[in-house]
């Protein structure tokens, strides 16, 4: 005897076949800091330069924010954000384990602090200079 599937639960399993059937990963984008740099690096089509991201972070740019407005110029401490005061933990991944460990919340947090630093995103290379400026702090 064969069991009936509710409508729901058909529908919801159709929508996990296209969705695998289409790509896209039911997962969460877990990588390592070094992985995301080298994404960039590969997007950006030049090598990571961290003085250069040293100076996209510590810089305005036209606007009154820099990213050290809210994450300090030493990203090995907390920061917090200009306007609400809400705190901010560490930037760089040697002091804060959770920072760029997902692609999706570190390409969500680029768009959005690049668009409140520059008023665009950020380019590629632009990612990968402030990864690998971060990357060179160490406890």
């Amino acid at each position: 005897m064969r069991k009936l599937i509710s409508l729901p639960r058909m529908a919801s399993c159709a929508w996990l076949v296209a969705a695998s059937c289409a790509g896209f990963s039911l997962m969460a984008h877990a990588v390592t800091p070094a992985e995301q740099l080298a994404g960039y690096t590969a997007q950006a089509g030049v090598p990571a330069q961290p003085q250069r991201g040293q100076q996209l972070f510590t810089t305005t740019h036209g606007k009154a924010w820099s990213c050290a407005s809210c994450h300090t110029a030493q990203p090995t401490v907390a920061g917090k954000h200009a306007s609400t005061g809400k705190s901010i933990g560490p930037l760089a991944p040697a002091f804060n384990a959770e920072r760029f460990t997902d692609s999706a919340k570190t390409e969500k947090w680029f768009r959005r602090n690049c668009n409140d630093v520059m008023s665009r995103e950020c380019t590629a290379a632009e990612k990968a200079d402030v990864l690998a400026w971060l990357l060179t702090f160490k406890p």
